[in-house]
């Protein structure tokens, strides 16, 4: 099993990037962010997962360890195949697909071309309970764009703010700038995140 390769990146196209290590060249088929990554790169890295089919094997590239154990897991659904799953990561960050998974967001993921109501149905019913706290917010929280809320009233008010409509990343954003505005109790919190929404 292949599961990682880093080395020169010999050729891009819009189907897959060829990566060239230590004299072999790979075709690859990337995710999004694995893409955007190796583009315009010398060198770079991806973690792989290789399939084996009947009709031939294809190598898939993922930009880091967390975003392929999304891919693993959309694959684990039945009726997503994994060129469905790549075409997924593609079009949402995995941070944005566990999101959509964890509140249930049928619509979000039905916007993926090809990806039909009832799929993004049934990968929300197989997949829910799944996705942890970590994937749901690990990635946005390397990038600083989804704080991690650190308390029980965070907790709290997040699950508040999500009772009333708003996402789980809209509503932590939120507790964490009611947080730096000063507010301490639950209800202070609430009320701080709601004026700033």
């Amino acid at each position: 099993m292949i599961g990682y390769l880093k080395g020169k990146v010999k050729y891009i196209s819009p189907e897959y990037v060829l990566l060239e290590v230590n004299g072999v060249g790979y075709e690859i088929v990337c995710s999004g962010a694995a893409f955007s990554r190796l583009s315009g790169a010398d060198e770079g890295e991806v973690y792989t997962y290789l399939q084996v089919k009947e009709d031939g094997v294809t190598l898939f590239g993922f930009a880091d360890v967390q975003e392929k154990s999304l891919f693993l897991k959309l694959v684990s659904v039945s009726g997503v195949g994994a060129k469905m799953a790549i075409s997924v990561l593609s079009s949402m960050r995995p941070s944005e697909v566990s999101e959509a998974i964890a509140t249930a967001d049928s619509k979000r993921l039905s916007a993926v071309k090809g990806l039909g109501k009832k799929t993004a149905e049934r990968i929300i019913l197989e997949l829910h309970g799944k996705i942890s706290a970590d994937e749901l917010l690990g990635s946005s929280v390397a990038t600083g764009s989804v704080p991690m809320p650190s308390s029980a009233e965070d907790d709290d008010a997040v699950a508040a703010l999500m009772g009333l409509g708003f996402t789980k990343a809209e509503s932590a954003r939120a507790v964490e700038r009611a947080k730096a505005s000063g507010a301490v109790t639950v209800e202070q919190i609430i009320a701080a995140a709601l004026r700033g929404m």
